[in-house]
């Protein structure tokens, strides 16, 4: 990172001026983990601002934001790095050419062409070697495998990446690291131990009110309360997949669509669909608000 955090309230306040609306447990440890050089293991359902934590420190620190995408398969040369195969042949071609084809010593063609115009770096080394502030987010790492996962745990143990031809690269400055997961299995003890633990819900009624305040322009606040106490008792009905606050917050702009000044029971049931991609979780959600007078009572 560039200037160090001042305070965990300063973490926050910066979170808020980014667009990110953050608890006390997460502005302490977005700000311990600038001061520790210690990488963040962000775990809980999927929707509930991960990764857009990561972006918010970013934008607030004036930090690059490199990020991986993890998925199955993933492997070392699209973490780490590749090399250009097909430049490289094309410039072995051009020289055989132009030598007459008489032919070079392997040692002198590997210069040539194991270099750093035919290196293609990735997420990894990209931010290793960066030069300014940088914020690494490693997203979904729990769809890793675990071989993959030990070489990321390797990376960030010892900040450097070796590659063979050109040698060991080390960072010039330790990048702020984000890795994300949506607990779809576990995490070896390893990669948790080097990591600053933070656990991230489905925001309260309270912060949900706030975020839909900040995020949807114009709306008023007793319809935003509604929203966000009507969000809340369908994520207690646990459906497959609850309502993720970006579906919160399509949800509260759809009722501005479409003009809702108080949200009611039928209204709700109406527009289940934009909090609810289940069928089965639609049907017992619309009859579970049809019991009631009034969804926000």
């Amino acid at each position: 990172m560039g200037e160090r955090l001042g305070s965990a309230a300063q973490v926050r306040s910066g979170l808020e001026a980014a667009g990110y609306l953050a608890d006390d447990a997460i502005s302490s440890v977005v700000f311990l983990a600038d001061r520790l050089d210690k990488p963040v293991l962000v775990e809980g359902p999927a929707g509930t601002g991960k990764t857009e934590l990561a972006k918010a420190v970013a934008t607030m620190s004036g930090a690059r934001l490199i990020r991986l995408q993890c998925y199955e398969g993933l492997d070392e040369a699209k973490a780490l790095y590749e090399w250009n195969y097909r430049k490289q042949l094309l410039r072995i071609q051009a020289e055989g050419a132009t030598e007459g084809g008489s032919g070079r010593a392997w040692s002198e063609v590997e210069g040539d062409i194991f270099n750093e115009e035919f290196l293609l770096t990735r997420p990894l080394l990209e931010a290793i070697r960066a030069d300014e502030p940088v914020v690494l987010l490693v997203d979904e790492i729990d769809r890793l495998e675990v071989e993959t996962e030990a070489l990321l745990l390797e990376v960030l143990s010892d900040w450097q990446v070796s590659v063979p031809e050109l040698g060991t690269v080390r960072a010039t400055r330790i990048p702020l690291v984000f890795l994300t997961s949506n607990n779809t299995r576990d995490l070896s003890e390893a990669l948790k131990r080097r990591c600053l633990y933070l656990h991230v819900d489905y925001p309260g009624p309270e912060r949900e009110r706030a975020i839909v305040m900040a995020k949807v322009p114009g709306i008023a606040e007793h319809l935003a309360d509604q929203v966000a106490r009507v969000v809340r008792s369908i994520r207690q009905l646990e459906p497959t997949k609850p309502p993720s606050v970006s579906e919160t917050l399509d949800w509260a702009r759809t009722l501005m669509v479409l003009g809702v000044d108080t949200v009611d029971a039928d209204t709700t049931v109406a527009t289940l669909h934009v909090l609810l991609k289940n069928r089965a979780d639609i049907d017992r959600a619309a009859r579970e608000l049809s019991t009631q007078s009034s969804p926000t009572g």
